[in-house]
């Protein structure tokens, strides 16, 4: 890879800020000036900007804990992003996997992986998704079991069948396989009651991390990385 897009793409510039950087000096590679932007630069050579180590990684994954009034999204020209509430310093092409209603809450995975995106949404492949619901009303019993045989929400097919947990009256823990907009109100209000919160605690086997307080994320774990391809 050009050493000038290798330092944009880990977002330490535009191109032409790059290149004036490496212009001046300020760039060395395995401890050696060097000063063409052009210069090819190859699996475990070590670059650094300014005395920093710059370290090339092709994917990033990034789990957020979203917060109410957020969006999904790369940009907005009204609310504030998910990927305005990633570290500083990020890479360049990251986007949310997905999307979680402004005001629902809860883990997103941030990546800039397309193909793990792609498997992850594809509605064929039902990956489960774990909710917190807090409820207008307690569930009845029947009302349980519609939503686990799955509930007529006016799409051309009823919902995949749904696990719920009874955690306390009027909170459940809902697991579904698949992402249609607004599912989880639509189908609560498919059995007659009404979502008041709404958190996602799980997604494709990762686990929302309970130390991230709303707005914090943490780069992924190997062993998370690779539980999201298995999944």
């Amino acid at each position: 890879m050009r050493l000038d897009r290798l330092l944009c793409e880990m977002n330490k510039g535009a191109r032409s800020r790059v290149k004036e950087y490496i212009r001046q000096g300020l760039v060395t590679v395995d401890g050696v000036v060097v000063r063409d932007p052009g210069r090819r630069v190859g699996d475990g050579e070590c670059v650094t900007l300014q005395g920093e180590e710059v370290i090339f990684k092709k994917y990033e994954y990034y789990m957020l804990n979203k917060p109410g009034g957020v969006v999904s999204a790369t940009r907005d020209n009204v609310s504030q992003t998910v990927l305005e509430l990633l570290p500083k310093g990020r890479r360049q092409g990251l986007f949310p996997v997905g999307r979680l209603d402004k005001d629902t809450e809860g883990l997103l995975l941030v990546t800039n992986d397309g193909e793990l995106a792609h498997r992850l949404l594809s509605p064929g492949r039902h990956v489960d998704k774990v909710y917190l619901a807090g409820l207008v009303k307690p569930l009845e019993e029947a009302r349980i079991r519609c939503l686990e045989q799955g509930v007529d929400i006016g799409e051309e097919k009823p919902t995949l069948p749904a696990r719920v947990e009874i955690l306390e009256p009027a909170l459940i823990r809902l697991t579904i396989h698949e992402g249609k907009y607004h599912q989880v109100k639509r189908m609560l209000q498919a059995v007659g009651n009404e979502v008041l919160t709404l958190k996602r605690i799980g997604f494709g086997g990762l686990a929302l991390d309970p130390s991230l307080a709303p707005g914090e994320s943490r780069e992924l774990t190997e062993e998370e990385v690779t539980r999201l391809h298995e999944s």
